[in-house]
């Protein structure tokens, strides 16, 4: 059985505001600063619904372990 898996987390180290476009970009593989353009995009353009999305996600989404060296 694999368990290899990735899991979606909120980033600590590159975040603006709660680092939730941050963990969307790294879980995805893009740069997060696409997510962010896409978020505000779609703020502006009529999907109000994002602001709830981000805020809930913001509350559900564990934060990355912090690695200590």
């Amino acid at each position: 059985m694999n368990t290899n898996y990735k899991a979606l987390t909120r980033s600590t180290s590159n975040r603006m505001i709660a680092g939730v476009c941050a963990g969307l970009g790294e879980y995805l593989g893009i740069d997060p600063t696409i997510v962010r353009l896409l978020t505000v995009l779609a703020f502006f353009t009529g999907f109000g619904g994002i602001v709830l999305v981000y805020l809930i996600m913001a509350l559900v989404v564990p934060e990355q372990a912090q690695v200590t060296q």
